[in-house]
């Protein structure tokens, strides 16, 4: 039944009632058009004029009450509306401008963190968009049903909303601890990897000191280094990774007591360590008196083959501190992992992370442990394994077939993404925002340096699109390209 005016109801509620039985909205719509649909309504509306009852709704627009909880708790939440428990939902008061904040400028200073590039990457692109953009797996690579009931399961111990200790709950450290190779003792529990990057940043060297990342690298490296007042350096890789070379003379012109690197599936290049540098790499840093940080994000993402070991097993002198995260190999909302340190390192990086969140949530905490030991974790890399196979082999064999000009370098054993080279004189940002206009998400390589980079390139993801898809957005881009 269609919702209707009520005797003695405001004449801004009458107007919204006879506007939302003339708009026409399918069973599927979602959240978020819902709250569109609203959102324009209530813009048309006076501050005080009461919306639509939730039943009301339900009845106009064919959705579950879920539906509409969730869409009135956006427009809350963006202050375009308020909700009073028993009395209903109504327009919020127009919030006045901001008059004078120039004074801001000054009291703020250098602006240290740039995350434009961040910012864009971590968007979500609307629907019909090919997104080959993403650094996480797409909806049906993620083991929802499994975190679902485990989540479920960890909800209903006792004290699963309680305290824990702050470097983490003993049974994930030591389900961490198995799966690297080291003693629980020496496992922080971090929410997720950029946070354990951070905490390592902060705790490992000084402010307004160098340290040193790959080129290219992780752009949020680039930012987690900024926001602890640290100054990137960047150190030149090729195709079997970081170079020792310019890695000691990066030391020895910077006087930095601290490198970034990506030894297994480097992010963006998918490159990986090679065995002979591997102690070469370590006997620079051991030499340099330097920590080095190890970030182990893609350990689970094994394509082709087996990952080499981390560089920590071959660390016997704390100068390694290694990371890993669950959220990639499994989904973005599970931000649990782990940083590992020996000697006094570790008691700083408790401290540090101590100080920035106190503790992570244990529910989230619980989930982890209920993955790690769950027959439903190893079935799920296996599965894993072979869908990244299929899509990364479906992408390249797109860019050979409509991309000719572009070259892969190298083709990835493992990780979520494609690295590629353009032709000479093409810009990249310009290339990425042209495909934008075609529907087709990708990221250019300019993010990933920390200065000039030395050619054009895109980061093409593979995991957060299928096959079709995949197929699909080569054909798009070959169109932008001369």
């Amino acid at each position: 039944m269609l919702p209707h005016p009520t005797p003695g109801a405001s004449n801004g509620a009458r107007r919204l009632a006879i506007a939302l039985s003339s708009t026409d909205m399918s069973n599927d719509s979602s959240v978020g058009r819902l709250a569109g649909a609203l959102r324009e309504r209530a813009a048309a509306l006076q501050p005080g004029d009461q919306l639509p009852s939730s039943r009301a709704i339900v009845s106009r627009y064919g959705v579950s009450p879920v539906t509409v909880g969730r869409a009135l708790a956006r427009l809350g939440a963006e202050g375009t509306v308020v909700t009073e428990p028993g009395r209903g939902t109504f327009v919020a008061s127009r919030r006045a401008p901001l008059e004078d904040v120039a004074w801001q400028t000054v009291a703020l200073g250098d602006a240290r963190v740039d995350t434009t590039h961040l910012r864009r990457l971590l968007e979500v692109p609307g629907p019909g968009k090919l997104v080959l953009s993403s650094g996480y797996l797409a909806d049906d690579l993620q083991p929802t049903r499994f975190l679902a009931t485990a989540t479920a399961r960890a909800a209903r111990r006792p004290g699963a909303w309680g305290r824990v200790p702050p470097t983490g709950l003993p049974e994930l450290r030591a389900a961490f601890a198995a799966t690297i190779g080291v003693d629980a003792g020496d496992v922080t529990v971090v929410a997720g990897g950029q946070s354990g990057l951070s905490a390592a940043f902060r705790a490992l060297s000084p402010p307004r000191m160098p340290v040193l990342l790959e080129a290219p690298t992780y752009m949020g490296a680039v930012s987690a280094a900024q926001a602890a007042d640290l100054r990137p350096v960047p150190v030149p890789t090729d195709v079997d990774g970081l170079r020792p070379d310019l890695l000691a003379e990066a030391f020895a012109r910077t006087g930095a007591g601290l490198v970034y690197t990506q030894p297994t599936f480097a992010n963006p290049t998918g490159t990986v360590l090679a065995a002979h540098r591997r102690q070469e790499v370590l006997d620079v840093v051991r030499a340099a008196g330097a920590f080095l940080v190890e970030d182990d994000w893609a350990r689970h993402l094994v394509i082709d083959g087996v990952a080499p070991p981390p560089l920590l097993r071959d660390d016997r002198d704390g100068h390694v501190v290694y990371l890993t995260s669950l959220t990639k190999p499994v989904a973005p909302s599970l931000r649990v992992g782990a940083l590992v340190a020996r000697g006094p390192a570790a008691d700083r990086l408790a401290a540090v992370r101590r100080a920035e969140d106190l503790f992570i949530s244990r529910l989230l905490q619980e989930v982890a442990v209920e993955l790690f030991g769950s027959p439903a974790w190893p079935r799920h890399l296996t599965a894993l394994r072979a869908a990244l196979r299929e899509r990364r082999d479906t992408l390249v064999a797109g860019i050979r077939r409509d991309l000719p000009g572009v070259t892969v370098t190298p083709v990835p054993a493992g990780g979520l993404h494609v690295w590629v080279r353009l032709p000479p004189g093409v810009d990249d940002v310009e290339l990425a925002d042209r495909a934008a206009r075609r529907d087709v998400v990708v990221e250019p390589g300019r993010p990933y340096f920390v200065a000039e980079p030395p050619a054009p390139h895109l980061r093409l993801t593979y995991a957060a699109a299928t096959p079709a898809d995949l197929t699909e957005a080569t054909r798009r881009l070959a169109g932008e390209l001369p």
